[in-house]
């Protein structure tokens, strides 16, 4: 997501990501890879349990995308990194 972060703003996404490091290192972290979005701390994976975001063994943050409406209903979530084209597919549903 971070590539697409122009075309995701342009359909009104605001992409988030979510990490269990402390926020302190989240700077480094975020400028090394470049990342244009906000970077939040995770460190009890409690964000990341409630979105299903998890790995198996419950003990790290799987990769994930997850869309919430303003509504605050998800209306997409898959594991991985799915393709642009089916976040914005699937943003545009109901």
């Amino acid at each position: 997501m971070r590539d697409a972060d122009d075309r995701l703003r342009a359909a009104g996404i605001r992409a988030v990501g979510i990490n269990p490091a402390p926020a302190e290192r989240h700077a480094d972290y975020a400028a090394r890879l470049r990342l244009p979005f906000p970077l939040l701390s995770d460190g009890d994976l409690s964000v990341s349990r409630a979105y299903g975001a998890v790995r198996p063994d419950g003990r790290a943050i799987a990769r994930s995308v997850v869309l919430v409406g303003a509504d605050g209903v998800v209306r997409f979530a898959r594991h991985g990194a799915p393709s642009l084209d089916l976040v914005l597919a699937r943003q545009e549903e109901p």
